[in-house]
């Protein structure tokens, strides 16, 4: 089957998954929200707070990961994304898993493991060869990926043998994953497309390469990931995130994002990687101090730090991609704004709201946020290149 004669959302690996993470970011509030205002429980053996985070962290974030590593690790070793039946078939095991979650009331366990389960082993195997290519330095990824996989079914384990501080500690591991990623890829693509927009706006600058740097904040992070799967008391917990978010932040300074404000394509690069230091330091204040109001640090890292940079890689590949200017809508921009303001009203406004209201409104602001980019990307996700080119 020839490029052009592919059906077009199964002709790249970016296109099927960031078009489902971004509906999948929508439908998934739209059912938490409803379940958590009316106090149901439709999840079966999957308690609705273990639901949400389930499927949070393994559906919209392993959609776009997914999208995201289909379609980077070609470009990265000159290999071919897959496409057309083989995609179309990975799309499908990822549909499988959140039905199966969601229906694990009226399923077997075992099935519901077997489906929830078999996407990241697609994924896996349809990069493996380039991911073990001799030349290539990017296996890590690979230990990333099969470790963010038994998160989920170590998860998995807890929920159907009724131990939800085993589920729970697997929830946290595999945010520590994602956070990994944050970290590596994050720290590879914001001080390129950065230094790439300066230059594009005549700026004489140069982001100042770090490598030494890099190496302390990846391994501070493996530090801290490990600190929080073994939970050895909160002097630890916080001295672990409080190094980690120093170093981010050290390394945060060498990018020159002040200077990318007119750029909203830029600079929400930057405020998502700005939120994984200060989730952290706010994590090690709340360790250190008790404060109540820096309690729901999490949430700075999971939407301030994973969701918005999810948000901000997508629109910015899928219009690179599809041979679109790198210019996004001025409602994407108020998009952007709207996961900015959702991550502070979660994390912060229960301390000034009441504590249902907050969580109602940062929620309406994610839902926003993720429906317009729906409704702008649908179309470039769908449709041929505006540039004519197969892809």
């Amino acid at each position: 089957m020839t490029e052009h004669s592919r059906w077009v959302p199964f002709a790249w690996g970016f296109r099927p998954f960031f078009l489902l993470a971004g509906l999948y970011a929508v439908v998934s509030i739209a059912v938490w929200l409803f379940v958590y205002a009316n106090g149901a429980a439709p999840f079966g053996p999957v308690a609705p707070s273990l639901w949400h985070a389930h499927e949070m962290l393994y559906g919209f974030v392993g959609a776009a990961i997914g999208g995201f590593l289909l379609t980077a690790v070609p470009n990265w070793t000159g290999g071919r994304s897959i496409s057309g039946v083989p995609l179309a078939t990975l799309a499908f095991a990822w549909l499988a898993g959140r039905v199966a979650i969601t229906l694990a009331a009226f399923m077997p366990s075992a099935l519901v493991s077997l489906l929830a389960l078999a996407f990241v082993p697609g994924v896996l195997a349809a990069l493996l060869k380039s991911l073990l290519d001799s030349e290539n330095r990017r296996v890590p990824l690979l230990a990333l990926l099969i470790g963010y996989w038994l998160t989920d079914a170590v998860f998995l384990y807890g929920v159907f043998t009724n131990t939800p501080g085993t589920a729970r500690s697997a929830l946290g591991a595999g945010i520590g994953i994602v956070l990994l990623l944050v970290t590596i890829i994050g720290g590879r693509i914001v001080p390129v497309f950065t230094a790439n927009a300066l230059r594009r706006s005549d700026c004489d600058v140069t982001t100042p390469a770090t490598p030494r740097l890099d190496r302390l904040v990846i391994l501070s992070m493996v530090a801290y990931v490990l600190a929080d799967l073994i939970q050895p008391g909160p002097a630890w917990l916080a001295a672990t995130a409080g190094v980690s978010g120093m170093l981010h932040l050290w390394r945060f300074g060498h990018w020159r994002g002040h200077r990318t404000w007119r750029e909203p394509i830029v600079w929400i690069l930057h405020i998502a990687y700005a939120a994984l230091p200060l989730g952290l330091l706010l994590r090690a204040l709340y360790h250190s101090t008790g404060a109540a109001w820096a309690v729901h640090w999490q949430h700075l890292l999971t939407v301030g730090a994973a969701a918005t940079m999810i948000l901000a890689v997508m629109t910015r590949a899928a219009l690179g991609h599809t041979g679109h200017p790198l210019k996004v809508a001025p409602i994407i921009a108020v998009a952007y704004a709207a996961l900015v303001a959702a991550t502070f009203t979660r994390v912060f406004g229960p301390s000034a709201l009441p504590y249902m209201k907050s969580v109602m409104l940062a929620g309406g602001l994610w839902f926003f946020a993720f429906a317009a980019y729906s409704v702008v990307y649908t179309p470039i996700l769908t449709r041929p290149r505006a540039d004519g080119q197969p892809g």
